[in-house]
């Protein structure tokens, strides 16, 4: 798992449910090793590895989820009040459509909202522009306790840079190496960093474009580039795997979730949340006060 190792006396409270217990962990399964190319159009979008039976079974487990989810987020909050300054960041990218926005609402869905922060990154401004590629993530990232949301990240500077040669290739190149040195130094600062790729393949993605094309209602969430976007099929491909290859690192792996079934998407986004949680295993600080005289004080009123 990524960030800093659970302190002692951090594992989960005894009898508390774990989604883990129900089966083998699914990070082991979508995890890109280190060095490896992912190898993007051999991988079966619709596929559900280590996932339920169904969407109905997929439904069941989801819903599952959200007492412990919950339970881990608030001891997450609760430690960091005692200088625990350990927290997660869930980093989204996946091409138009995977679910990227659909993802953040059932992630957040799971938990307090009040100890979460969500940021969508769209075309840096002016202003973003004039800083380093990273100034702008630096700002977004979550507090000790917090868990972080990105919608898009610092990625797409090495791919949406890459494929429309937005900077010279060189810089590009040199991008891989500064993100795995913040990363790193973001682990080593106490985030656990889960990164996730949603892979949706290319006939559901028209799909879903088209649904957004003959539904008044979801014209706001269509753009022309969207289709510019899709002829360079092929090249974000190419992108995407290069970021995989080359950021995929013990201290911050990618994750590879098919995202054609939103049902599983949610579930195996979920449970990855679930299992580096556990694997941080928050625990609430100790009173710093004399419980049993606050507490005969307290009758004494």
């Amino acid at each position: 798992m990524t960030g800093k190792r659970k302190k002692d006396g951090g594992a989960r409270g005894a009898g508390e449910p774990s989604e883990a217990a129900d089966g083998p962990a699914l990070a082991p399964l979508l995890r890109v090793p280190p060095g490896k190319r992912a190898g993007l159009a051999s991988l079966d979008t619709s596929a559900t590895p280590g996932g339920p039976s169904g969407k109905a079974a997929g439904a069941e487990a989801v819903a599952r989820m959200a007492a412990p989810l919950a339970s881990l987020q608030e001891r997450l909050y609760a430690a960091s009040t005692a200088g625990d300054r350990r927290r997660l960041l869930l980093v989204l990218q996946g091409m138009d459509t995977s679910g990227k926005g659909g993802t953040v609402k059932h992630v957040i869905g799971q938990f307090n909202p009040s100890g979460c922060r969500v940021r969508a990154f769209k075309a840096p401004t002016r202003k973003e522009r004039a800083h380093s590629f990273l100034w702008r993530i630096e700002k977004a990232l979550p507090q000790p306790g917090e868990i972080g949301i990105f919608d898009r990240s610092h990625y797409e500077d090495v791919l949406v840079g890459r494929v429309r040669e937005l900077v010279p290739a060189d810089r590009v190149e040199r991008r891989y190496a500064q993100i795995n040195s913040f990363e790193k130094a973001l682990a080593d600062d106490g985030v656990t960093l889960v990164k996730v790729f949603l892979h949706i393949g290319w006939e559901e993605q028209r799909e879903r474009l088209l649904a957004r094309l003959d539904d008044p209602r979801k014209h706001w969430k269509f753009s022309p580039g969207d289709i510019e976007d899709r002829a360079m099929w092929p090249a974000y491909r190419e992108a995407y795997e290069l970021a995989l290859e080359r950021c995929s690192t013990e201290a911050a792996p990618w994750y590879v979730v098919p995202a054609d079934r939103k049902w599983y998407r949610n579930w195996a986004v979920g449970r990855l949340l679930l299992e580096h949680l556990e694997a941080i295993g928050p625990a609430y600080p100790p009173a710093d006060f004399d419980v049993q005289e606050c507490r005969r004080r307290l009758l004494a009123t």
